[in-house]
Order: structure tokens, then sequence, then C-alpha cells
């Protein structure tokens, strides 16, 4: 059995090792993204985003135990801040879910952002890839609570779930963040604290005025993750969407062409710039070109003009 068999046939290890090979942009990551993207499809990714601190890997821990009892397979993508310097995950969510980790039947993994805005790295989009190829009924995908630039996640999963908790503002946030538009389920999660029916009413009135295109009407779940409570409703959410998009085909097949077109954006990024760099005395030009923008003698949009010259 060569090594991409044993990914299709869900082996852990095999399974880990491609998403390090996807996430360093090893030589041989795009024949590996090659022979499992057609053996992709059958997942739900679900996506879940919201504020620092409304207590989403607790909710997203509760979630993937509801549907490990039911008997499927899960795949959890907590996607950390980067550090800047060494590129790697600093948050490391997977010690909040170590007893959960331990099931043969839940794969989790914690990948950097490396410095992306939107929270997710194109090499999630290839982790999510490889786990629904795997054989995983659901992939869940935790982003970082960055605010605005959350929005990211709309262009992998197949549900998104907005995370709010009450008394914090997020109501205000959520305006700010664009979050009203892409939330196909809100959760007010920490339901037990007080202020949940005024964040309740707020969001209520909000999503009243949001018109989405495909007149779909965000149900609004009230949670206590760390006490399991409302995670059934919760799934009878994301499901309830789901059948929504599945009945209406031709709204969805309008999204996974963005979400198409958007991945072949982001790979055609990432090559033209690797292949500017693989040109002789780049990487010497970029150091130089640096010292002079950190120096103050040049700017960096006359810098990127220079280092383009260097392509021609």
């Amino acid at each position: 059995m060569n090594f991409v068999d044993k990914v299709l046939a869900g082996e852990p290890r095999a399974i880990a090792r491609a998403i390090t090979l996807v996430e360093n942009g090893a030589a041989n990551s795009s024949e590996i993204m090659k022979a499992v993207f057609p053996k992709t499809g059958n997942a739900v990714v679900i996506g879940i985003t919201g504020a620092p601190g409304a207590g989403k890997s607790s909710l997203v821990d509760k979630l993937a135990l509801y549907y490990k009892e039911k008997g499927e397979r899960i795949g959890i993508i907590a996607v950390d801040p980067s550090s800047p310097f060494s590129g790697g995950a600093i948050l490391g969510d997977r010690i909040r879910m170590a007893t959960l980790g331990l099931d043969k039947n839940v794969f989790i993994r914690s990948m950097a952002t490396r410095g992306n805005l939107g929270g997710l790295s194109r090499a999630t989009v290839d982790a999510v890839t490889i786990l629904d190829a795997a054989g995983f009924d659901k992939v869940i995908v935790e982003t970082v609570g960055v605010g605005q630039d959350e929005v990211e996640i709309v262009k992998t999963a197949d549900v998104s779930v907005v995370v709010l908790v009450p008394g914090m503002g997020d109501d205000i946030q959520a305006i700010k963040a664009g979050i009203m538009e892409i939330g196909d389920v809100f959760v007010i999660n920490k339901a037990d604290r007080d202020g949940v029916l005024r964040t309740q009413k707020e969001l209520e009135a909000l999503l009243s005025l949001a018109h989405r295109p495909d007149m779909w009407h965000p149900p609004i779940v009230q949670t206590v993750a760390t006490e399991s409570k409302g995670i059934e409703k919760l799934s009878e959410a994301i499901e309830s969407y789901r059948e929504f998009t599945a009945s209406g085909q031709e709204k969805s097949m309008v999204r996974k062409r963005a979400i198409a077109r958007w991945r072949l954006t982001e790979l055609l990024r990432e090559r033209l710039l690797a292949d500017l760099m693989d040109r002789d005395g780049a990487n010497e030009k970029l150091e130089a070109l640096s010292r002079d923008i950190a120096d103050k003698i040049s700017d960096p949009y006359s810098a990127v003009e220079k280092m383009l010259s260097v392509a021609e």
C-alpha cells in the first residue's frame, strides 16, 4: 500500500504526515493533493468562528463528542495564530482536547495561520481536503478570534457557525466584522450568564435587517458548552442548513464555484511568489531592500517594483 492509499484508508500517521508535507510546502505536496482531490466531497465541513473568549474550543470539543457518540468519524483543525518569527502554532488547542484526541475516530490538528490575515492559511484548506478524502464524516475548523478577518472561514466551510457570548459587546463587533453576512448558524454560548436575553433580542434585530441572497434565516442556538447544554440543538441547526443548501442546487453551485475560484487564486499567488523567490539573487535582493525600508532609504512600493524587475 503506497502513501496516498494509506491516507485514503484513514491511517492517522499517514494523514498527519500528509498535512505536515502540505503545511511545509514540500516538493511532493501538490502530487499528494492531486491524488486525494477526486476522493473529496463527502465530509460536512463546519467552520466555528467568533470573538476570543467566546468558548469556541469547548464548543468544538462537545460537538465533536456528540458526533463521535453517534458513530461518526471527526476531524478537527484548530487554526492558531502563528509566531511571526518561527511560523509555528503558539496556542496548541490540542492540549484542551487531549482526552478526545486519544479516540481512534477523532483526528485533531493545530495549524498556524502563517501570518494569513484571514485566520486560515492555504494549507488549512488542503488539510480539510485531506481529512475529507480520508473518510471523515465531519471536519470542524476552529478559527482564530481575530475579529474582522474571520470572514475567511466562509470560503471553506459548508456551514459557518458564529459564536457569541452575553455581555461582551459582541453584537457591535459582529456588525464591524461583517460576520452577520457569513453566519449560517449563530450560537450564544455561556447562556447561563446574565444578559443572554438581551443578546438574543439584539441578534434577532440585526438578522432581520440583513437580507441574505439565498433567503436563509439563520437560527440562534443557546448553549452552555462546559455543561454540554444545547449541543444537540446546535447539531440540528447545522443539519437544517445542510438540507437547505442541498435543496437549492443552483445557489449551492454558485458558492462552490466561488470557493474554487478563491482556492485557485491563492495557489496561483503562492506559486508565482515561489517562482520569483527561486530566481538567482532574489533572496539577496529581498534582504537588501528590507534593510533599505527599515532604514527609510526606500519605501515598500518602490521595493516591490525593484523585486519584480528581478523577474523580468
